[in-house]
C-alpha cells in the first residue's frame, strides 16, 4: 500500500509538473498596428508608425514622457538648470550599453544632438532643437553640458520626443533597418508587409521588463483587425482599426475596452501655397461646409472631440474655437462666390491608409460638394504619402492626424508642407518658445490658436481618440497617448 501510495503521488507530481506552464503567466505579446513603419529610425523617419515600434522600447532619451504627459528621467538621470535658464547639465546613467554592447557615453549624447541639429539632419522634428540648442560639451563620460540660445519653456520635454533619442555613431547608419538603441527591447526582425519582432534585452540597465518577446503586426483593414483579435492571432490594439465593431468586444469578457485621449489633430489638411487655397475666402468656406458632428459619428464612430484649431482638448492651455467659423454652407457658398468661384471648382483629396482618412474623406467630399467643391479622392500607401504630401507637397487637401504632443510650432515654419508662411503667428511662437512663465506661456499658446483658428490654416476636425481592444489578461499598457509610442516596458500578463 505504502508504495503505491509513493507511485501515486509520484504521478500526481508528475502530472502537475507537466500541466503547470499551461497556468503560468505568458510573457510574449503580438500587438496590431494600423499602420507599417515606412523606417525604424524615429530621428530621421516622420511619422507615428515608427515610434510606435521603438520609442522607450528600442531606444530612449535623455528624457522620457510618461503616461500623463510628465517629463521623466531616462538616460539622464538628473539634471541642473542655470539661474538663466541657459545651461542645462545633465549627469547620465551608468553602466549603460547599447544592444551591440558598446558602452554608452556623454560622447554619443554629444553626438545624437549635433546629429540632429546639423545642416543636412532629416530629423522630422530639426526646429524643435536647431532653433534652440547653441551648443553641447562633455564634461566627463557621464556629464554633459547644453546651452541654449534663449530660454525654453518646452526643452525638457522636446528631448523627451522620438526624435530626440540617442544612438550610437557606430550604428547609426543602419537604424532605419536594423535599430540599436539601449532601451529595454531589442531588435530581432523586419518582415516587411508582416511584422517586427522585439525581444527583451538581458543587459537592460533599467527596471526589468516582464515580456520576453513582442512581435508588432501591421493590419490595417478593419475586418481582420476584429477576426485577428477574435482568433487570438494578436492580443490587443492600442488604437484599433475598427471602432464600428468595439461593442463586439465589450460585450466579450475575454476582451478590455480602454478608450483614452491623444494628441492627434485630425486635420484636412490645405496646401496653402496652392491655388486657389492661398486666399482665405477659400479656406474659410471649406471651414463653414465642415460638420464636425457628423465625421465624429462616420469616420470616428462618435470617438472623439471637435476641434477649432491645432492643440488637443485636454491640454490646460486649449481654448474652444470651434464657433470661429461655424457650420453654414450657405455662408461657404458665399464666400466662395466673392472669391471668384461662384460656381465652385474641382480639386483633390490624398487619403492614407487609416480609417479615419478614408472613411471622413468619403464624408468630406459630400459636404465639400454641398458649397460647390468637387473632390477627387485619391486613396495612397503610407510611405506614398509621406513622399508625396509629407515631403514633396504634391496635393491639394488630406486628411490626417498630427499626434505629436504640443505642436502647434510647426505653423511657423514656411517650409512644413502646410506652406503657411505668417510672420505674424511666427513671432508669437517666437515668444511662446523664449518664455517659461507658465501664464504667459498660456496666454501666447491660446493666441497661437486663435491666428490658426481664423486664418482657417486647415480644415480642423477631432481631438482622435485612442481606442485600445485588449486581451482581457493584458495589462499594464497606456491608456492614453501623450506622446507617440506602443510602450511595452510595464505590460505583462495576468493568470
Amino acid at each position: 500500500m505504502m508504495k503505491l501510495r509513493n507511485t501515486l503521488a509520484a504521478a500526481a507530481l508528475a502530472i502537475l509538473a507537466s500541466v503547470a506552464p499551461a497556468f503560468a503567466a505568458r510573457t510574449d505579446i503580438r500587438i496590431g498596428l494600423v499602420l507599417e513603419p515606412a523606417a525604424l529610425d524615429p530621428t530621421t523617419t516622420a511619422g507615428a508608425a515608427t515610434k510606435e515600434v521603438t520609442y522607450q522600447n528600442i531606444f530612449e532619451g535623455l528624457t522620457q514622457i510618461d503616461q500623463n504627459g510628465a517629463v521623466q528621467p531616462a538616460l539622464a538621470t538628473s539634471w541642473t538648470i542655470s539661474p538663466d535658464n541657459l545651461t542645462y547639465t545633465f549627469t547620465l546613467a551608468p553602466n549603460v550599453k547599447f544592444h551591440d554592447g558598446t558602452p554608452f557615453t556623454a560622447d554619443d549624447v554629444k553626438f545624437s544632438i549635433e546629429r540632429i541639429i546639423a545642416p543636412d539632419s532629416t530629423n522630422s522634428q530639426k526646429d524643435l532643437y536647431a532653433g534652440v540648442i547653441d551648443s553641447v560639451t562633455v564634461i566627463d563620460p557621464l556629464t554633459v553640458e547644453i546651452k541654449l540660445k534663449a530660454p525654453s519653456g518646452n526643452f525638457l520635454f522636446d528631448l523627451g520626443r522620438g526624435a530626440a533619442v540617442i544612438v550610437s555613431p557606430k550604428t547609426e547608419a543602419n537604424n532605419a533597418t536594423h535599430p540599436i538603441g539601449t532601451g529595454p527591447f531589442r531588435f530581432v526582425q523586419w518582415d516587411k508587409g508582416s511584422r517586427v519582432v522585439l525581444e527583451r534585452n538581458p543587459d537592460y540597465w533599467g527596471k526589468p521588463v516582464a515580456l520576453d518577446k513582442a512581435t508588432f503586426v501591421f493590419i490595417g483593414d478593419p475586418a481582420t483587425a476584429v477576426s485577428a483579435l477574435l482568433a487570438g492571432d494578436v492580443d490587443g490594439f492600442n488604437n484599433f482599426a475598427a471602432p464600428e465593431a468595439v461593442d463586439i468586444f465589450k460585450a466579450n469578457p475575454q476582451f478590455t475596452v480602454a478608450v483614452g485621449t491623444t494628441e492627434g489633430e485630425t486635420l484636412l489638411a490645405t496646401n496653402n501655397k496652392r491655388k486657389p487655397f492661398e486666399d482665405l475666402r477659400v479656406r474659410q468656406a471649406i471651414a463653414h461646409a465642415i460638420n464636425r458632428q457628423e465625421l465624429i459619428e462616420g469616420a470616428g464612430h462618435g470617438f472623439g472631440v471637435p476641434i477649432g484649431s491645432h492643440f488637443a482638448p485636454h491640454n490646460p492651455y486649449y481654448i474652444d474655437l470651434t464657433n470661429t467659423y461655424p457650420f453654414d454652407p450657405t455662408e461657404g457658398k458665399r464666400l466662395l462666390a466673392e472669391a471668384g468661384f461662384p460656381d465652385g471648382f474641382s480639386t483633390t483629396i490624398k487619403l492614407p491608409p487609416v480609417p479615419y482618412a478614408r472613411l471622413g474623406g468619403q464624408i468630406l467630399a459630400q459636404q465639400l460638394a454641398a458649397i460647390g467643391i468637387k473632390a477627387q479622392l485619391i486613396n495612397v500607401e503610407w510611405a506614398q504619402w509621406l513622399t508625396d504630401v509629407y515631403t514633396n507637397h504634391d496635393f491639394d487637401l488630406t486628411v490626417i492626424s498630427h499626434v505629436e504632443p504640443f505642436d502647434i510650432g510647426i505653423y511657423a515654419d514656411p517650409n512644413y508642407y502646410f506652406g503657411y508662411d505668417d510672420p505674424e503667428f511666427q513671432a508669437i511662437i517666437a515668444k511662446l518658445n523664449a518664455t517659461t512663465d507658465d501664464a504667459q506661456r498660456k496666454d501666447l499658446a491660446q493666441q497661437a490658436q486663435r491666428r490658426l483658428a481664423e486664418q482657417a490654416v486647415n480644415g480642423y476636425l477631432f481631438e482622435l481618440a485612442q481606442v485600445g481592444v485588449w486581451n482581457s489578461k493584458v495589462q499594464g499598457y497606456w491608456l492614453n497617448a501623450p506622446i507617440e509610442g506602443v510602450v511595452l516596458r510595464d505590460i505583462h500578463w495576468v493568470d
